[in-house]
C-alpha cells in the first residue's frame, strides 16, 4: 500500500481532484518522502511519529491511535508554477467493516485530526488560510452487508444552504472528504459498465491475494517494467496470501480429524454452501446463475448444485 504505482490506482478512483489524470500523471503527484505509517492521531501528538516502545504512548489517558498510510501530493486544480497547494491523504485498509462502531465516525475523527495537524499552534496570528483539504481513504474487506458489498461511499463538506447571496469559493470550505470501500466477496463478479470497477476489481485483487489470477490483475493497473523491487514484494504478497489459504484449509482439516473427519468435513461444506445461496438469493441473483457460481466455487455436478439450492431455497 505504500507504493506509488499502488496509491496511484486507489487515487485515481477516489479523489476528485485526480479523476482526469492518468496513474503516471498521479504518481508524480504524491510527495514520496512524505509517505509515513506511523502518524498518530491523538490529542497533541499529530505531528510526531512512533518509534518502537514510544507506541503506548497516550495524551490526557486518550488512547493512542495511528494513520495507517498517511502523506501529501500535489493539488493540481490549486498549485501553478509559483504556489504548490498538497492534499492530505490517509489510507486505511481495515479487515472488518464492523468494528463495534461506526468506521465513518471514526473516519471522520482522522480526519479533524489531520485538518488539526497543519496548524502546529493556534495563536491570534494564526493564518488559516494554510490549511489544505484532507481525504481519508478506508478499504474494508469483511463483514460488509450484502446489499453494500463491492461498494464506494464518499462524504464531504457542502454548502447546504443560503439567505441572500453566496460568494464563497468551494475551496475555502471543501477541506474534507472520507472515502469508504466496502469490498466483502473474495471473488469480484462486476463487469466493466459497472461504476467504480476498475478500483473494486484492483483492490479485490490486492485484499484477496491467493486467487489464482492475483499477479495477472495487478500486472494490469501497474508496469513492473522498471521496478523489479515492487515486483518481487507483490509475487511475495501473492505467495503469503497461498499460504494463508492453505495454513486455514491444513487447521480444518486436523479439526476435522479431531472430530471425525467425514462428519467435519460435510458440515463445513454444507455451512458454506448454505451461506453462499443464501447470500445470492438476498441479492435477488437468478437461480440459473447462482448454480452455475455454485458449480464452480465447490466444484460440485450440475444436479448436486440444483439439488443443495432446491433444498435451501426451500422450492
Amino acid at each position: 500500500m505504500h507504493s506509488k504505482e499502488v496509491l496511484a490506482v486507489i487515487l485515481q478512483g477516489t479523489v476528485e481532484e485526480y479523476k482526469e489524470y492518468s496513474r503516471k500523471k498521479i504518481m508524480g503527484f504524491i510527495e514520496a518522502g512524505s509517505i509515513d505509517e506511523s502518524k498518530e492521531v491523538s490529542t497533541g501528538r499529530t505531528n510526531t511519529q512512533l518509534h518502537g516502545e514510544r507506541a503506548e504512548f497516550v495524551q490526557l489517558n486518550e488512547k493512542t491511535s495511528n494513520f495507517d498510510i498517511a502523506f501529501r501530493a500535489r493539488n493540481p486544480k490549486l498549485s501553478n508554477e509559483n504556489v504548490l497547494v498538497s492534499l492530505h491523504i490517509v489510507i486505511e485498509p481495515q479487515k472488518t467493516y464492523r468494528p463495534g462502531y461506526p468506521i465513518e465516525k471514526r473516519g471522520m475523527y482522522y480526519l479533524a485530526r489531520r485538518l488539526s495537524s497543519q496548524l502546529a499552534l493556534v495563536t491570534e496570528q494564526t493564518d488559516y488560510k494554510q490549511l489544505e483539504k484532507c481525504y481519508s481513504i478506508w478499504i474494508c474487506r469483511d463483514d460488509i452487508p450484502v446489499k453494500v458489498r463491492n461498494s464506494i461511499s464518499c462524504y464531504g463538506m457542502s454548502n447546504l444552504w443560503n439567505t441572500g447571496e453566496n460568494i464563497t469559493s468551494r475551496e475555502d470550505y471543501d477541506l474534507i472528504t472520507l472515502v469508504v470501500i466496502k469490498l466483502g466477496n473474495p471473488q469480484y463478479t462486476g463487469t466493466r459498465d459497472d461504476e467504480g470497477y476498475e478500483l473494486l476489481r484492483f483492490l479485490n485483487a490486492l485484499m484477496y491475494p491467493h486467487k489464482d489470477d492475483f499477479l495477472d490483475v495487478a500486472a494490469e493497473y501497474i508496469d513492473f517494467s522498471d521496478n523489479e523491487g515492487l515486483w518481487k514484494e507483490i509475487t511475495h504478497m501473492g505467495g503469503l496470501g497461498q499460504s494463508i489459504l492453505e495454513e486455514g484449509i491444513e487447521q480444518g482439516i486436523e479439526q476435522g480429524i479431531e472430530q471425525g473427519i467425514e462428519q467435519g468435513i460435510e458440515q463445513g461444506l454444507e455451512q458454506g454452501i448454505r451461506a453462499f445461496i443464501l447470500d445470492h438469493l438476498e441479492e435477488q441473483i437468478p437461480k440459473e446463475r447462482s448454480v452455475r457460481k455454485l458449480q464452480k466455487c465447490f466444484e460440485l455436478t450440475q444436479a448436486e448444485a440444483e439439488e443443495y439450492y432446491k433444498k435451501i431455497a426451500g422450492e
